[in-house]
């Protein structure tokens, strides 16, 4: 069988995607989100170093800032969503083997500013600043 251009951490996410919508199947309601938020959980616990702190962090500050986002996960990664449309995650360097983590903000997040703006942001340490940029963000982007 030929490549499919995708590196073997590639494939292994697009499974373990395919493993998160099989285990919330059939679910509705409150217990598809007590799935999705104990996944969530699961995803930062399982994660180390910088990679968990930074986790935690962004768990704490949207809990804080945006109570209304659901907790679930992405391809493995720690997520929150609005109406099922996903707003910000976590991809942690441990993921893809990278230099840093990245909290990342999808189109659904209400970052706009003029013709271009970030929505991925490199984290390399968790320190006051970056908390408090992360809390302004995550603010925005749920709208």
């Amino acid at each position: 069988m030929g490549t499919t251009g995708f590196s073997a951490d590639e494939r292994a996410a697009m499974r373990q995607r395919a493993d998160e919508i099989r285990a919330t199947k059939g679910l509705k309601g409150a217990a598809k989100k007590a799935q999705e938020y104990e996944a969530c959980i699961a995803a930062i616990d399982a994660l180390e170093g910088v990679d968990s702190e930074v986790a935690t962090l962004l768990h704490r500050v949207v809990t804080e800032e945006a109570a209304h986002l659901d907790p679930k996960t992405w391809y493995g990664f720690p997520t929150y969503a609005k109406d099922g449309k996903v707003i910000v995650f976590y991809q942690p360097a441990s993921k893809f083997d990278t230099r840093y983590g990245t909290v990342g903000f999808q189109d659904a997040a209400a970052l706009d500013d003029g013709d271009m703006w970030p929505t991925v942001f490199a984290v390399v340490a968790v320190t006051d600043a970056v908390e408090k940029k992360l809390r302004a963000l995550v603010k925005k982007a749920s709208g």
